[in-house]
């Protein structure tokens, strides 16, 4: 999926691909690591593949946020602001946008190493980030890595959504819908993935708001359960994208199916693969999940 996406080259391709990315990372270093110490019952790795593997699952944690604010800009510049979106979201611009979310990525995770907050926490099993290191670096990591980023993507989809009914309600009355059903489910998927990030993740973030006002009466106060509980579901976030993709994108659904077909024949794999970046160089790509036309203000 990913190197069909890369083939067809759009700017919304990049930050998905970008997001993905994100999302994968974790599982290929710090999750065996925490299987590991559930095995062992306890860490048994030394201090620094603690420090590493809890600082790249902060970037990962930051760098999904990241990309999905950038994701919901991109699709509010390309609906709300369509005459201006193919200037401002170029080829070039747009690689510079996705390297600009990572750099802030990891500026936002490097604080880390300075305030000692990537311990091991027998609780979860994981060297991750301690919400009792450093009462103001908690509370610039809620506002940074969930409040403000909410607030932006927030905007950012409400409008999308008033203009869609605006103009919905003005062609209702026409013949031929405008709005076309794959335009609609390519918004809907990414706007699905917001509101599961923000469920998973906002249990989390209000408990290390509450514990970085006063570390010494809050923390003894939350509940071991519901530590536990806030952190493996913010976390298992990182699993939920892929399957929101499968289940409300046609395009994904063929992917997984052909790749999963293809474990049989990997010969078949490859020249799949082959033949779709061919495909892709030809045509014209389109800033979506997919190569259908997307929803710009005029043919809605």
């Amino acid at each position: 999926t990913l190197m069909s996406m890369y083939f067809s080259f759009s700017p919304g391709n990049a930050f998905v691909v970008s997001l993905a990315f994100a999302d994968l990372v974790v599982a290929l270093y710090p999750y065996p690591l925490v299987l590991l110490a559930i095995f062992h019952n306890g860490w048994t790795l030394g201090e620094m593949h603690c420090k590493v593997s809890g600082f790249v699952m902060g970037l990962s944690v930051i760098g999904s946020i990241f990309n999905i604010t950038a994701i919901a800009i991109n699709r509010y510049c390309y609906i709300c602001h369509s005459l201006a979106y193919d200037k401002v979201y170029s080829c070039w611009n747009t690689m510079l946008y996705v390297s600009l979310v990572w750099v802030l990525t990891v500026i936002a995770t490097v604080p880390n190493f300075f305030v000692g907050s990537l311990k091991y926490d027998p609780r979860v099993y994981s060297c991750t980030f301690v919400q009792t290191a450093s009462s103001y670096y908690t509370i610039a990591v809620v506002v940074i890595h969930f409040i403000v980023p909410i607030t932006i993507v927030s905007f950012c989809y409400l409008r999308i959504w008033v203009l869609v009914l605006q103009v919905r309600r003005r062609v209702k009355s026409e013949t031929k819908p405008r709005l076309k059903p794959s335009d609609f489910r390519n918004f809907l998927t990414m706007f699905v993935v917001f509101v599961i990030f923000a469920f998973c993740w906002a249990p989390l973030n209000f408990i290390g708001l509450a514990v970085a006002i006063d570390p010494m009466e809050m923390a003894p106060k939350v509940p071991e359960w519901l530590f536990i509980i806030s952190y493996f579901m913010a976390y298992f976030n990182s699993c939920l994208n892929a399957i929101i993709y499968g289940l409300l994108n046609q395009n994904f659904r063929n992917e997984y199916k052909r790749i999963l077909m293809s474990l049989w024949m990997p010969r078949l794999f490859f020249q799949d693969t082959s033949k779709g970046g061919t495909d892709g160089q030809k045509s014209k790509p389109s800033p979506a999940l997919n190569n259908n036309d997307q929803m710009k203000t005029d043919t809605l």
